[in-house]
């Protein structure tokens, strides 16, 4: 359907409906042809004032249409408008319009209308990211920092995730602001950097240096630099924080994570104590090994190729230094199959120690349990993120530790496009692993700070090899 370009009467509005093959849906198709085509507001308006002379009032779902064209616009006085009819006939509203009326004030001298509206949604749900960002900009913007930074810990306390998008608004926003309080949050949102092994692109790498660089009376000065395979940053001349854990802090780990990741009420959802006390046993009896292999999350890496060949070949790049492997399997494996070939089944057998467990078990449990107790020097292999056990590990020293563990011994691995080979790495840098932990780090006068030149929104392997240096002269 192709909207007017001018406001229509009533008769025009009936003619074009009569020729339209849904005549129920029209104000619908129409309404979302305005909002791809960008319609002037008034040839909007003139729908919604036919259809309510017709039909006597206006469905919700073509108000929240209607609103989506005039926040796409910044209507501000419209936006209201319909938010005071939606408020007259509706007891609640969902999500979607929420996060649009937010979103609309926010932008606009009403931006405090849309904080009151935040709170509204606190009554009925949890907002969704959009809605506390949308207000969370608007108070940066208006240089209310600390009503920013309230909304920010209130997001994080109930687990919504921000994106680097508000996180950098904070650094654009206080530029050239005094007062200890805001550098105590802002460093607060660098740590938050660090605990989540987050890495800012470029440009958000750009806005966290002017920051710096802005802050009255401190002398903060950045560079652009890489760091030596040895940790020393060139431009400071600082050691980077190592790698590796110490004996101390392995054994706090590994005692940890056993007792609340894989004991706790977690572990046994998706399977029963009775297979994990067998796994205990069958790994007890065979200890130490040196790489723990997640097969079921391996055989998945070319899609194009049987399951067992993509775990057949990474089994056969792994045994190479006569390492002892422990493959996680799962009980179908067993079952000759197109993907699972018995004869090449066996051949693996002969490389690796396998375990199978239930079809509907959970291997992560069984993959942190093997590779800890086979002890520091032990490495696991699996393309997931184990995000879900750092929320198990409540606090933040210990889930430092395990993302710090985690990114000296878990192996990444990637298919080359071209070929049939399968590349593995350290899941952080090039082989040998890096000696220095790559994370956001300050010793008080310094700060380090890796970066990407691009944005990635997913978590990725590849470390950067890039770093911000700040220091205080």
């Amino acid at each position: 359907v192709q909207p007017p370009e001018k406001p229509l009467q009533a008769e025009e509005w009936n003619k074009l409906r009569e020729g339209f093959q849904l005549p129920e849906i029209f104000e619908e198709v129409m309404l979302n042809s305005m909002i791809r085509c960008n319609s002037p507001i008034d040839v909007a308006k003139s729908l919604l004032t036919d259809l309510a002379k017709r039909d006597g009032d206006i469905a919700y779902n073509v108000l929240v249409k209607y609103l989506t064209l005039c926040v796409q616009q910044g209507q501000v006085s419209e936006i209201r408008d319909v938010y005071d009819i939606m408020k007259a006939r509706f007891k609640s509203l969902e999500s979607g319009a929420y996060s649009l009326l937010i979103k609309g004030l926010s932008n606009s001298d009403q931006w405090r209308l849309a904080l009151t509206l935040l709170e509204e949604v606190k009554k009925v749900m949890i907002p969704s990211r959009t809605c506390y960002e949308s207000c969370i900009k608007a108070a940066s913007h208006h240089q209310e920092m600390k009503l920013a930074f309230e909304l920010y810990k209130e997001m994080l306390a109930k687990d919504v995730v921000p994106t680097l998008d508000v996180l950098q608004s904070f650094f654009n926003f206080s530029r050239g602001m005094k007062g200890a309080e805001l550098q105590k949050e802002l460093f607060g949102v660098l740590l938050y950097l660090r605990e989540n092994q987050i890495y800012p692109h470029k440009t958000f790498m750009r806005s966290i240096k002017l920051w710096f660089e802005s802050i009255p009376g401190e002398n903060w000065r950045g560079h652009l630099t890489n760091i030596k395979d040895s940790g020393q940053c060139p431009v400071c001349k600082r050691q980077l924080e190592d790698s590796s854990l110490t004996e101390e802090e392995y054994s706090n780990l590994s005692e940890r994570i056993i007792r609340d990741v894989i004991h706790g009420a977690d572990t046994f959802r998706k399977t029963s104590p009775k297979e994990f006390e067998a796994f205990q046993t069958f790994v007890e009896n065979r200890l130490p090994f040196d790489i723990v292999i997640d097969g079921l999350n391996v055989s998945h890496i070319k899609s194009r190729r049987m399951q067992c060949e993509n775990l057949f070949d990474a089994i056969n790049y792994l045994a190479k230094e006569n390492a002892r492997l422990l493959v996680l399997g799962r009980k179908h494996m067993l079952v000759n199959s197109s993907n699972w070939k018995r004869e090449i089944m066996k051949e693996m057998q002969n490389k690796a120690d396998f375990f199978f467990a239930e079809n509907i078990s959970e291997d992560d449990a069984f993959l942190l349990y093997a590779t800890l107790r086979s002890g520091k020097h032990c490495r696991f292999v699996t393309r997931d993120f184990l995000r879900d056990h750092k929320a198990c590990l409540s606090d933040s020293l210990t889930r430092h530790l395990f993302r710090k563990w985690q990114r000296g011994h878990q192996i990444a691995f990637s298919s080359s496009a071209e070929g049939r080979s399968i590349n593995f790495s350290s899941i952080f840098s090039q082989q040998p692993a890096l000696r220095y932990d790559c994370v956001v780090q300050t010793t008080g006068d310094t700060w380090h700070i890796p970066y990407k030149d691009v944005f990635e929104e997913k978590y990725s392997y590849e470390v950067p090899r890039k770093w911000l240096c700040i220091q205080q002269k």
